[in-house]
Order: C-alpha cells, then sequence, then structure tokens
C-alpha cells in the first residue's frame, strides 16, 4: 500500500507540471521593438536588428532570430512579441545580401533568378559570421552606460533560431559539420537552438553533418514545408526537412511536424503560391513549444522541461501533428 507522502509528493508533482503553461503571458506588456544597427569594420558590412525587450528591466536570457531567403528582422514579429513578454530580448538579425533587398524593385519574372542566386555559399559564410558580430556588440552595449540595452542582455544564456535560410544559418552556428572538411562555425555562446524548416546540406551524409551535435535542439517543419519560387524549390524538399532529425545524437532532441503546413507557416502569412488560409493552430504550437523549450534550456525551468518531455506539446497539437523526442 502506498504511504499517503507518496500519493501527496506524487499528486503535488503532477499538479506542478500541470501548472506550467508556456502560452501564459504576463499582465505587463512588452515596449516596442527597438531598431539598431551593428557594424562589422573588418568586414565592412552593417547589420540591421530588431530588438523585443522584455518588460522587466534586469538582464535577460537573449534569443537571437535569423531570417528566411529575401526576409528582414521585421519578419515574425509574433514570435518576438511572445518570447520577449516570457522574459527573453529577442534579437532579429538582417543579412545584406539575402535578405528583402534581393527582391525589392525587381520585376516579378526576374525574382526567381534572382533568389536562386542570392541562396549561395558566398552568402552562407556571410550570414554564419553576422551571428557573432552581433553577439559582440550585444556584448558591448549591454556594458555601455549609455546605450539602450545597456545591463538589458544576459550573453551567459543565448539561444539561436531561425527559419529556412536562418535555419541552415542556425545549423551552422550551434554544432552542424560542414560537409567538406568538417569544419564547423558553433558559436561557444549559444546554448541551445530552434530550427524551423531546417534541412540537410547539399553534399556530404547527415550523420556526418549532425551526428556530432551536442546542444538541446528543436526542429519545426511541416508535411507541405516547401520553399517555392515559381516553378524552382530552394532549400530543400521534404525528404531533406526531415532528414535532419534522424542523424541527431541522443540526448533533448525534439521534432514537431504540423500537418499539413507549408513553408510560409513559420511567418506571418501564406507565401506565393500556398494557400490562401493557414491554420491559427500552428502559430499556437509553434509558441507553446519554443518557449517550453526556451525555458527549459535557457532558464533551467524543471517544470518546463517536464512539460515538454510529457503531455503537455498534445494537449496544445492537433491529432495529426507528430512530436517525437530523443
Amino acid at each position: 500500500m502506498k504511504s499517503l507522502e507518496f500519493v501527496f509528493l506524487t499528486s503535488f508533482a503532477a499538479t506542478a507540471v500541470l501548472a506550467y503553461d508556456p502560452l501564459t503571458l504576463p499582465e505587463a506588456a512588452s515596449s516596442a521593438p527597438l531598431d539598431f544597427e551593428v557594424q562589422d569594420p573588418n568586414r565592412n558590412r552593417a547589420l540591421p536588428i530588431r530588438v523585443y525587450l522584455p518588460a522587466r528591466t534586469k538582464a535577460a536570457p537573449v534569443i537571437l532570430f535569423s531570417h528566411g531567403l529575401g526576409g528582414s528582422c521585421q519578419n515574425n514579429p509574433y514570435l518576438g512579441k511572445h518570447w520577449s513578454a516570457r522574459g527573453y530580448a529577442v534579437v532579429f538579425v538582417q543579412h545584406p545580401g539575402s535578405d528583402e533587398s534581393v527582391w525589392r524593385g525587381q520585376r516579378p519574372a526576374q525574382i526567381p533568378a534572382a533568389m536562386k542566386q542570392a541562396a549561395s555559399l558566398e552568402n552562407f559564410m556571410l550570414r554564419v559570421a553576422d551571428i557573432p558580430a552581433v553577439l559582440d556588440q550585444l556584448t558591448l552595449w549591454h556594458a555601455d552606460e549609455a546605450h539602450a540595452l545597456h545591463g538589458r542582455l544576459d550573453l551567459t544564456r543565448v539561444g539561436m533560431s531561425g527559419h529556412s535560410f536562418g535555419a541552415v544559418t542556425t545549423q551552422a552556428v550551434s554544432g552542424q559539420s560542414l560537409p567538406v572538411g568538417g569544419a564547423r562555425f558553433t558559436d561557444p555562446r549559444i546554448k541551445a537552438a530552434v530550427l524551423m524548416s531546417p534541412s540537410v546540406p547539399a553534399a556530404g551524409s547527415a550523420e556526418r553533418a549532425f551526428g556530432g551535435v551536442t546542444l538541446p535542439w528543436l526542429l519545426m517543419t511541416g508535411t507541405k514545408d516547401i520553399a517555392r519560387i515559381g516553378a524552382m524549390t530552394i532549400g530543400g524538399d521534404l525528404d531533406s526537412r526531415l532528414g535532419v532529425y534522424p542523424a541527431l545524437p541522443p540526448g533533448d532532441k525534439y521534432e514537431l511536424v504540423l500537418n499539413e503546413a507549408e513553408h510560409g507557416a513559420f511567418g506571418e502569412r501564406a507565401l506565393p503560391g500556398e494557400g490562401a488560409k493557414q491554420n491559427p493552430n500552428h502559430h499556437r504550437v509553434i509558441l507553446a513549444l519554443s518557449t517550453a523549450f526556451w525555458d527549459a534550456f535557457l532558464q533551467g525551468n524543471a517544470e518546463a522541461k517536464a512539460w515538454l518531455n510529457g503531455e503537455g506539446p498534445r494537449e496544445v497539437m492537433e491529432k495529426e501533428d507528430k512530436w517525437q523526442r530523443k
């Protein structure tokens, strides 16, 4: 027969897990986002960033976000608003050369070729170097008493995220080995990563690329997650999206596959050529799972990790959505 103490502790633990809710937001509203420009004189490169700060003024864990091909630091505000309201300083990085400048001013017939050209190794290398440049500048601004970000950033707890080309960028700076020579661009300041629409490298094996990833990774994709520009597919097919998770070693690795979700499901609106109507629950799931992941691995929140490893995700997902961890 179980003791009363055992029953009490078990009930208390279950209640604690159920009490955790990654979708709950505090009453205090976050302030409007702040726009800055990071200057990297070593590369003669200027990087626009948009920062969402939490309402509290003490130093907050930092989440960087890298946009997809043709995007900007103004994309995905739903993520910035929610994550910052949950206590994170969210920094959206813009990558010149593979940002919105690729298609602005172009004739519609010219856009596919321009986008394909921008999805280059050169721009990948530029993006990979942008992340440590931004982290270096944030460190200086955090220490600068005259700057708006003074004292607001806890750079001992940094998460990295991105969508599509931004996911490829995130992969590179958070543990992936490159196909040629096994080179790595991992930044040791990054502690966990959320990858939206990830993909395996075009050359080499997925196992070689991802077998050495030690950081916690949360992968997100959809059953219709294909990036199309006109008649061209850019950034991998469904096999490429789903090929990353099996190649990862065990240990705090997660994968979400949203049923019927297209490439634009991770942004604010459907992309050209996609269905006009998005499933509103997709954003709800993205926010819930990503927030619990950040809470678990940037905040060390045991309740968040229990929610993530238990039945919590299924409570917000739809029946046909897929979820796995190892």
